[in-house]
Formats: C-alpha cells, sequence, structure tokens
C-alpha cells in the first residue's frame, strides 16, 4: 500500500498542471487521488454517466468516442479525460473505454471543482480556449461547408426502420435525410428509432421509416455560418442539421460534427498510426502533417494548440516504431524509457522538424546487453526519418552510444554538466532539460528529472552561466528601430523566426524552470508556471507570453501559407511583406523578449 501511494506521488508530481501546485497543496492533492485498474476493453464511463471525478491516465491507452461511435482521440500516460463533462453538468460528454489495461487515477469531482476556484494556473489547464483569451476560438465564424458530412447518407421514407438502422449501424452515423423525388422531406435518427420504434413495440421490419420519421426539417444553406448552426440547435433542441440547397439536401451537420473538428484530423492520423505495420505506413500518415497544419491555422488555433497536436503525432509514431521493434527483436532484456527532447520534448512541433531522442536503461543493464538497444534505436530513428523526422545534424539521437545509457550514467552526466558548465556542457545541458517521455518505464525519468532541477537550481554558478547561454539567441533588432533581416543567400531581407524568434523565449523559459525548479517542459507552460512561482512578475509574465504568442502564431501562418503555396515550410519570414499593423506588433514583441533577456542577465527577473 506504501509503495502504491509512493509511486502515485512520484508520477502525479511531474504531470503539469499539478507540478505547479504549492509544494503542500500537492501533497494534499496526491492523498485525494483514487488508483484504478481495469483491463483492456473494459468501460471507464459512457455518455451522459455522472463522473465521479477527474481521470488520470498512470498506464495504458484509452480510447475516446463520441454517441454515434466514432473516434475523436486516443489518450495516453499523463492524459487526462472527463474534464469537459464535470466543467459542464458532471455527466460525461463522451464514451471512454481502455483500449489496454490501463492504472487510472480519479481525482474526486469537488477536490477537481476546488483546485478550478483556488489555482488559477490549475484553471488555466482546463478551461484553455474557454477564458476570454485575446486569442479567439473561430469555429463559430467558420462556415457549414467545412464541417458538413457530404455526400449526405439518405433514405427513402418507404424504406423499413430497420433497413434504416443497418445502414446507420454500418455507416457509424446517427441520422438519415428521407428523400422523396430529390426533395428532402424528413429526417429519421437514433433517438426517432429508438422512441418510435423500439419504446412502441412496433415491428422495425414493417414500420416504414414515414411513419416514424421528423417531417419538414429545418435546414440551413451551404454559407451560413457554424454559429447559426450552433444558435439553431441550442434554440430547437435539435441535434442534426440538414444542409440544402433549395429542396435539395447536400449535407449534414450533427453535434458530433461541431464536438470533433477541431481534433479529428489529428486524432484520425493517431489511430492510423496506432495500426501501421511499417515505417513506410507511417509516412503516409505523416505526410498529411502539413495539411493538417493548414486546417489549424485557418481554425485560427492558438498555436500552443497547434504544436501540441502535430506533437502527438510524432509520439504516436514513435511509440508505433518501438512496439513494431520490440515485435523484431523480442521483448527487451531489461527496462528502458525512451524520451525525446527538443521540439518534440517541449510538443511543440510545427510542420519542419528533425528528430532528437535518446534512451534511458535500467540500471540492471550490462554492456552485453547493448546490441539489442542499438537495433532499437535505429529501427526507431531510421524509421522516424522515413517518416519526414529527419535525423537530428548534431547526433542528438538514441542511435548514439552517448545519449544511450543506464540511469546511472545520466546522474553522472547531468552532475558534471551542473559541476562543470563549460560551454559544451551548457549546450547538452540545454538541450537534455527538454526530456520527455514516450514509451516504456516512467520512473527512471522522475527521480532523474527531480535530482537534476534539485542540483541545478543551488549551483549558482551553473544558473549563471546558462543564463549567459540562453542570451546567445538574440531577437532580430536593428539598431535604427527596424529588422536585423539575414543580409544575403536564399533568406535575403527575412528573420529566422525559429532561432531569433521562438528560441530565445524558449531559452528564457528553460532558465526560469532551472531558477525555480519547474517540472513543465513546454515553454508556454513553463511561463505560466514562472508566473505562478513568481519568478517574474505578473505584468512581465503577460508581456513575455502575448510575445511568445504573436511569434509563434506568425511562424505557424507563415508556414501555412508556404504549405498552400505548395512550398516545403521553413522557418523564414519576410517582416516587410507584412502590413504595417502586424510589422510594428512583431516588432514589439521582439523588443519585450529583449527587455526580458537584459532583466535575466542583471539578476531581476523577479522584478520585470
Amino acid at each position: 500500500m506504501a509503495n502504491a501511494a509512493a509511486d502515485i506521488a512520484k508520477f502525479v508530481e511531474t504531470v503539469h498542471p499539478y507540478d505547479s501546485l504549492p509544494r503542500d497543496e500537492l501533497e494534499r492533492v496526491i492523498g485525494r487521488f483514487q488508483r484504478h485498474r481495469l483491463k483492456a476493453d473494459s468501460k471507464i464511463y459512457d455518455l451522459n454517466e455522472p463522473l465521479p471525478g477527474l481521470y488520470l491516465i498512470m498506464e495504458g491507452n484509452v480510447e475516446v468516442r463520441d454517441s454515434s461511435g466514432s473516434l475523436i482521440s486516443q489518450l495516453f500516460p499523463r492524459n487526462t479525460l472527463g474534464e469537459r463533462g464535470l466543467l459542464a453538468d458532471g455527466r460525461a460528454a463522451t464514451n471512454a473505454r481502455a483500449l489496454t489495461d490501463v492504472v487510472l487515477l480519479m481525482l474526486p469531482a469537488a477536490e477537481f471543482r476546488r483546485l478550478i476556484n483556488d489555482y488559477p494556473v490549475y484553471s488555466r489547464f482546463f478551461t484553455r480556449g474557454k477564458t476570454s483569451d485575446n486569442r479567439r476560438n473561430e469555429l463559430s465564424l467558420r462556415k457549414v461547408s467545412d464541417l458538413m458530412s457530404t455526400p449526405p447518407l439518405v433514405c427513402s421514407p418507404d424504406d423499413s426502420a430497420q433497413q434504416a438502422a443497418a445502414v446507420m449501424r454500418d455507416r457509424k452515423v446517427s441520422s438519415l435525410g428521407v428523400i422523396h423525388n430529390e426533395r428532402l422531406i424528413g429526417i429519421v435518427t437514433t433517438g426517432d428509432l429508438s422512441a418510435r420504434v423500439i419504446a412502441e413495440g412496433r415491428d422495425p421490419a414493417t414500420t416504414h421509416v414515414a411513419a416514424v420519421m421528423t417531417p419538414a426539417p429545418i435546414g440551413l444553406g451551404e454559407d451560413a455560418l457554424v454559429s447559426d448552426v450552433l444558435n439553431l440547435m441550442l434554440e430547437r433542441k435539435i441535434a442534426h442539421l440538414p444542409i440544402v440547397d433549395g429542396e435539395r439536401m447536400i449535407g449534414m451537420v450533427t453535434q458530433t460534427d461541431l464536438t470533433r473538428f477541431q481534433a479529428i484530423s489529428s486524432s484520425s492520423m493517431i489511430g492510423e498510426a496506432a495500426n501501421a505495420e511499417s515505417a513506410a505506413d507511417l509516412s503516409r500518415i505523416t505526410a498529411r502533417i502539413p495539411q493538417l497544419l493548414v486546417q489549424l491555422v485557418g481554425g485560427n488555433h492558438a498555436h500552443e494548440v497547434v504544436t501540441r497536436l502535430i506533437t502527438d503525432i510524432a509520439d504516436a509514431a514513435t511509440r508505433r516504431l518501438i512496439i513494431l521493434a520490440e515485435q523484431e527483436l523480442g521483448p527487451p532484456p531489461v527496462p528502458y524509457l525512451w524520451l525525446a527532447c527538443g521540439s518534440q520534448g517541449r510538443q511543440e512541433q510545427t510542420g519542419v522538424s528533425d528528430q532528437d531522442n535518446c534512451i534511458i536503461i535500467d540500471d540492471s543493464f550490462e554492456e552485453s546487453q547493448r546490441p539489442w538497444f542499438e537495433k532499437l534505436a535505429h529501427i526507431v530513428s531510421d524509421g522516424l526519418n522515413t517518416c519526414g523526422y529527419i535525423y537530428c545534424p548534431g547526433d542528438m539521437m538514441a542511435t548514439s552510444r552517448r545519449w544511450c545509457q543506464p540511469a546511472r550514467v545520466w546522474r553522472d552526466y547531468f552532475r558534471r554538466w551542473i559541476e562543470t558548465p563549460e560551454p559544451m556542457a551548457q549546450m547538452l545541458a540545454s538541450v537534455m532539460f527538454d526530456l520527455r517521455p514516450i514509451a516504456g518505464k516512467l520512473s527512471l525519468f522522475d527521480d532523474l528529472q527531480a535530482e537534476t532541477l534539485e542540483q541545478a537550481s543551488q549551483n549558482s554558478i551553473f544558473v549563471a552561466h546558462m543564463i549567459d547561454n540562453s542570451l546567445n539567441h538574440a531577437p532580430p533588432l536593428s539598431l535604427l528601430r527596424g529588422f536585423a533581416t539575414i543580409r544575403s543567400g536564399d533568406y535575403r531581407n527575412q528573420i529566422d523566426m525559429k532561432h531569433n524568434g521562438v528560441v530565445p523565449v524558449v531559452d528564457l523559459g528553460r532558465v526560469y524552470a532551472l531558477m525555480a525548479r519547474l517540472t513543465p517542459v513546454n515553454t508556454r507552460a513553463r511561463l505560466l508556471a514562472a508566473e505562478e512561482a513568481r519568478i517574474i512578475s505578473e505584468s512581465g509574465a503577460r508581456d513575455l507570453i502575448a510575445a511568445y504568442d504573436l511569434i509563434a502564431e506568425l511562424r505557424l501562418r507563415n508556414q501555412a501559407s508556404q504549405v498552400k503555396a505548395d512550398s516545403r515550410p521553413n522557418n523564414y519570414l519576410g517582416p516587410y511583406d507584412l502590413g504595417d499593423f502586424e510589422r510594428s506588433h512583431l516588432r514589439d514583441a521582439f523588443v519585450v523578449v529583449r527587455t526580458m533577456q537584459s532583466a535575466l542577465a542583471n539578476g531581476r527577473a523577479a522584478k520585470v
């Protein structure tokens, strides 16, 4: 029992946003979690069931589906589920079941709501996208043609209820348009079949659709906005809305379409990746990432949502390659953990990414077992390269013996980097402080991360060197209130939105995390946690986060434009191609970043 409690504590304290809670509050919350083990294919909850609390996945995979059985998402360790229902009426908004044997931690609903009310960093994590943030969710302003189901699935009024039900079952939909002489005369739903056929004891084989359909349904034209759909569904208390051209049905929009529109592309790609049989299969899936980027950016999603969804696909591809490798090589000789660093580690991948990864092996490892891990590393890294995640130019990959070592060696690495912070050590530490577990034995990283943050934060010389290292990437500002653009070559008159735009903020977030022993790896999460820890002031954090949001979103918009122009996305943007308004705001954002860099260099981070 004591061991179980200790395992829960080690796990929860490394999961955001719990890692940002005050220590005494974190310990209290850890004590409230209830541990549940479920077998594969077990139900976690069904749609509309009262939710006892928030679920956090500790081990295994979970599948979430809507009322019609369509896949919404697949969730993995450290993901949560149930928050949407808890934040609404306390009832499940989806169906969830275990894909594999799982270990779930359940935080009682009352405790979840208390944390939402008492801790802004916790509330922001679970209400992101629902707040009055300046960044808008534009789904309501999209045209219905962007998300309606086409071609429409239909039946005849003379068809039997049984025939209609069979079509809905086979096509995994919850409604059919009823068509007569090419005119929409009604709609029949699973609810109609349940209430008007089964509940009333009618024979499905002899009952005609015309007898149980909803006649003369209201419809909207394809130029209507999603807000029109939302308003009509709420006003009429309906869940299915035909899209029409005159009297002809051209599509259907359901509540399910609205729910999954923002994530279904990435979720379906993850679902496909989980069943891929080779790296070549995976590469056909990851080849669609540029178009996913265009869709997400076109929907005005926040940059951290876009990069998170894109990174989720890389994670899924990595996990599948690991499974395929183990099927080929047999079980590992000792436990191990595959981790990502760099942009994948921070969950900040865009339309162009290389691979950065490593392996931590259990200390029971013997050198005679190394060939198994070398083969694993090559299968996975080669597979990732096939998928478009090119080999790291600096060889920061598990294929290098240096980055495939037992935990004791990793501890020694970090100790030496901290005690002797020469330039190479600073560079390596910068990369490896962004580690995030992908697959394997999670506990191999938990203790290492905690120990390293403790050692690093207490070594003022190391922190000072890391601060100096973070200043190597400067925002592209000239002395005359303009931009310091590239002067020659293919990218003449452009700026590097990665190394001179995003990376300076990434470096600031990493240093803040070291100074306050903050465990988040994602840059925006680090900035929010730094504000909560008072490493930077509320105003300084607000300005820096706003600057980061603008820089990151312009970078993604530029990449999306390149994809739409049939060009390979890159990180270079011509600032003078922007309008005066955007160009002015981009410069102001760079000024904020430079100001925060100067404050950090002068030891005034918490006062800015």
